[in-house]
């Protein structure tokens, strides 16, 4: 059976949004290089997207982080499939994420960054439940707050399903 997907944000509002929340990071930090660490598999289409509309020197590095599964709701437990590859010593770090949910696996990820003594960490999403938060996370750029509804779409998946859909949507049941 195929799953109904509502559109929640189109396309063009979410492009939008992120030229901006480009404009704002880039003028926190002109003059510097910033190293986003791009939170896989979700914000892959959202780490391409904003670089693409950064005026800064940027690197990349990649981290798969899990606590999710198939299933709609967190696991609870976190685990760090693919660390990175380059040191984050002295580095000007943005942590990119797709969606901020409970708050427990950006937590963790955050305190397991901060030991490696970058220059700062900050920390960036394309989505934010702060309703369903239970571990409490300082958000630097927010490209926009969303419900508490199960969304897909822009990287975000089901099952790994919809990730490619150009636009925000909520799985119907």
């Amino acid at each position: 059976m195929e799953d109904k997907i509502r559109v929640l944000v189109p396309q063009e509002d979410v492009e939008k949004r992120i030229r901006e929340m480009a404009e704002e990071i880039s003028r926190d930090y002109k003059g510097e290089t910033l190293h986003l660490v791009c939170i896989l598999r979700g914000s892959i289409f959202f780490t391409c997207e904003l670089a693409k509309y950064l005026t800064v020197p940027v690197t990349i590095d990649f981290m798969s982080v899990s606590s999710y599964g198939d299933g709609m709701e967190s696991s609870g437990s976190i685990k760090i499939i693919k660390d990175l590859d380059d040191s984050i010593q002295n580095k000007n770090v943005l942590v990119i994420e797709d969606i901020i949910d409970s708050g427990r696996t950006l937590s963790h990820l955050l305190s397991l960054l901060k030991v490696r003594e970058p220059k700062s960490l900050k920390l960036c999403t394309l989505l934010d439940k702060p309703d369903r938060r239970v571990v409490p996370v300082d958000v630097d750029y927010t490209g926009m707050e969303i419900p508490d509804l199960f969304v897909v779409g822009y990287g975000l998946d089901y099952a790994q399903k919809y990730r490619n859909l150009p636009y925000i949507g909520v799985v119907e049941q």
